[in-house]
């Protein structure tokens, strides 16, 4: 864990439990693509890029994740990197109780106001920045999350954030995290169509042809969708229908991914419902779901 992978003459990832992408401008310029889940994980990039003799210029965030922003305030304060982020996500990375606040709908108990769902905040720089270097393209991944990007850079490695995940955590965990369906199999289009020498997910592996596992995240994203739709032959509750996907996933509840698959099903339910595929109605005083 945190080894230095090479996937070109200057592009790196730090294998973390959500990789860590590393762009060597010069050794006097290294751009980090996120920062890992928090202050331990800052501490171990630091002495990676002290080890290599690197100064770190700035993070540039994918996402406002605790897990891909956790490292942030820590390596600005030690080095004085700028954190460069956009949209919605700047507003995250500035206010990270947020986060647990849009996943539970109100304001967040203290068993979800911690590091894994909570980072700590930092100051952040907007990519339109005249400061933001030049030669690294923006590419929008929304879907996943609000307003996710991913990053070109010059030599053509692609840092793809959460847009795709491993085979093994889809059959894993099975519903992964979507903020927009619609949005996330859109980009699940365009990446499925995207010329790049390497592609680095950040929690699957690098792959130079990452196609039939893109097609594999679309497939789930359709099988879920079709299951939910299963679940809602006769009109019913929410809790209920969170309880069917569980119990027919073989998954275990608890308090966080009771918001993180809870957050995702309430999703999908917006992107059935838009789609005329399901509708709602309410029967003393409770809100009601039932396939069209």
């Amino acid at each position: 864990m945190y080894e230095l992978v090479q996937v070109s003459e200057k592009c790196y990832y730090i294998n973390c439990p959500a990789k860590i992408g590393v762009y060597v401008a010069d050794k006097d310029h290294i751009y980090l693509v996120d920062s890992g889940n928090d202050k331990d994980a800052g501490r171990k990039v630091r002495q990676i890029l002290e080890k290599n003799g690197w100064h770190l210029t700035a993070i540039l965030n994918t996402h406002s994740n605790a897990d891909h922003i956790g490292g942030n305030k820590y390596l600005q304060r030690q080095t004085g990197c700028k954190v460069y982020s956009g949209g919605i996500e700047a507003a995250f990375t500035k206010y990270p109780v947020l986060e647990p606040s849009f996943l539970y709908g109100g304001y967040p108990c203290k068993d979800l106001r911690h590091k894994f769902l909570m980072a700590q905040e930092s100051s952040v720089t907007d990519f339109s920045d005249e400061s933001f270097p030049k030669e690294i393209e923006v590419i929008p991944l929304p879907g996943h999350f609000f307003d996710m990007v991913g990053f070109r850079m010059p030599d053509g490695v692609v840092f793809l954030a959460d847009c795709i995940s491993s085979r093994e955590t889809l059959d894993k965990y099975a519903v992964s995290f979507i903020y927009d369906v619609g949005a996330y199999l859109e980009t699940l289009d365009m990446v499925e169509k995207m010329e790049g020498a390497t592609f680095v997910p950040a929690h699957a592996e690098a792959s130079a042809d990452i196609k039939e596992l893109v097609c594999y995240n679309r497939d789930k994203v359709h099988e879920v969708a079709d299951k939910i739709l299963s679940i809602c032959g006769e009109p019913i509750r929410f809790e209920r229908i969170l309880q069917e996907l569980f119990n027919g996933y073989g998954l275990d509840m608890n308090f966080e991914q009771y918001v993180l698959v809870g957050s995702t099903v309430r999703s999908y339910l917006s992107w059935l419902k838009d789609n005329g595929k399901i509708a709602v109605e309410f029967q003393d005083n409770m809100l009601l779901w039932q396939r069209v």
